[in-house]
C-alpha cells in the first residue's frame, strides 16, 4: 500500500507545531529497547552511552554492500525481480510528515543500505544482515525499511528520491563453515532472502504511537533490562 499524500506535506519547512526528527534505526532497536531512552534522546536530545558493538560486523556488512554493488538481483536471489543495485550507503530524508489528531510533524532521517532498480521501472529496499534468519526480523525490521521507502518516495528538498518502492527485505547472510586458501581464511554459508510485504497504513499508525509517547510531558518509565536506566535509577537511590 501507497501512503497517501494527505500524510506528507510539501518539502520545506515545516508547517506550525512540534516537529520530531526520528532516525529509522531507532525505531527498531531503540524503540524496543527502551521507551525512556528513546524519548529523551529524540525529545531532550540526551542519548545514553553507546554499547560496544564487535566492529567486525560493520565490515562484514560493508563488504557485502561494496560486492554487491551493481550486481543484477537475479544473480543475488530468485525470490527477486530482475533489476541491477543501483544504491548504497546514501542518506535518505522525508518532507515533514503530518500526524493526524496531533499538531506534530515528524521527518525520517537515516541512511538506507541498498537500494535496486527492477526493470519495470520499480524500486526495492534492502538491508544486508550476518545471521541466523528469524521470523521476528520481519516485524523488528519492517519499520526501517518502511522509513527509508516513504524518504525515497516522498523525499524533502533537494534529497535523493526513487520510486515507487515496491519490495522490501533482508538479505541475510549465514555463515556456517570456513576455509582457507594460502594465507585467507573464508566464511561460507547460506544467503536467504526475508521479504517484508509494504504496508504504509500500519506503518503510519505506529508513527501515531511514536508521537504520542513524544508528547508525554514526562519520560515514561525505563525498560527493566536497560543497564544505562537501571544505573540511573541504582544511582539516585543510593544518592551517588
Amino acid at each position: 500500500m501507497a501512503v497517501t499524500s494527505a500524510y506528507v506535506s510539501a518539502a520545506g519547512a515545516p508547517p506550525p507545531g512540534r516537529h520530531y526528527v526520528l532516525s529509522p534505526s531507532d525505531l527498531t532497536f531503540l524503540w524496543d529497547g527502551c521507551p525512556r531512552c528513546f524519548y529523551l534522546k529524540v525529545k531532550l536530545k540526551y542519548s545514553a552511552p553507546r554499547g560496544v558493538f564487535p566492529s567486525i560486523f560493520s565490515r562484514m556488512d560493508s563488504a557485502m554492500k561494496e560486492f554487491y554493488q551493481g550486481f543484477r538481483t537475479e544473480s543475488i536471489s530468485p525470490d527477486l525481480p530482475p533489476g541491477v543495485i543501483v544504491y548504497g550507503d546514501r542518506w535518505l530524508e522525508t518532507g515533514p510528515i503530518v500526524i493526524p489528531d496531533t499538531s506534530c510533524t515528524i521527518t525520517l532521517r537515516g541512511k538506507m543500505d541498498t537500494a535496486a532498480r527492477f526493470d519495470d521501472g520499480s524500486y526495492g529496499i534492502f538491508d544486508f544482515k550476518v545471521a541466523e534468519p528469524k521470523p521476528q526480523h520481519v516485524a523488528f525490521y519492517s519499520r526501517q525499511l518502511h522509513a527509508y521507502a516513504l524518504a525515497a518516495e516522498r523525499p524533502a528538498r533537494g534529497q535523493l528520491q526513487f520510486g515507487p518502492v515496491r519490495r522490501l527485505g533482508l538479505m541475510v547472510f549465514e555463515p556456517g563453515r570456513y576455509r582457507q586458501r594460502e594465507q585467507q581464511g573464508y566464511y561460507g554459508g547460506g544467503l536467504h532472502w526475508v521479504e517484508i510485504p509494504r504496508d504504509d497504513k500500519t506503518f503510519l499508525a505506529f508513527l501515531g504511537e511514536v508521537v504520542n509517547l513524544l508528547e508525554q510531558p514526562l519520560a515514561p518509565g525505563g525498560s527493566p533490562t536497560c543497564e544505562n536506566c537501571c544505573y540511573r535509577d541504582t544511582a539516585r537511590r543510593t544518592g551517588l
